[in-house]
């Protein structure tokens, strides 16, 4: 199974935002937003949130994530 980055930082600095601000916007927990934001690469990831947050992005759920080349 291959892993995924997310975005966030990316997509929250371009918009201006913390990944506090990030949180209160599409109500995914903080720790959450820190643990996604922070990790180089993930397997799984809550599909809620993702959508949560590709909506408060306004961007597409595949514009949310980066898919990590196998090593």
């Amino acid at each position: 199974m291959g892993q995924i980055r997310l975005r966030i930082r990316e997509l929250a600095a371009e918009k201006g935002w913390t990944l506090k601000e990030v949180s209160q916007r599409c109500g995914v927990p903080y720790t959450t937003i820190t643990t996604y934001a922070r990790s180089p690469g993930m397997a799984t990831v809550d599909a809620s949130a993702l959508l949560k947050l590709a909506r408060v992005f306004d961007v597409l759920v595949e514009d949310l994530i980066e898919e990590l080349e196998e090593s």
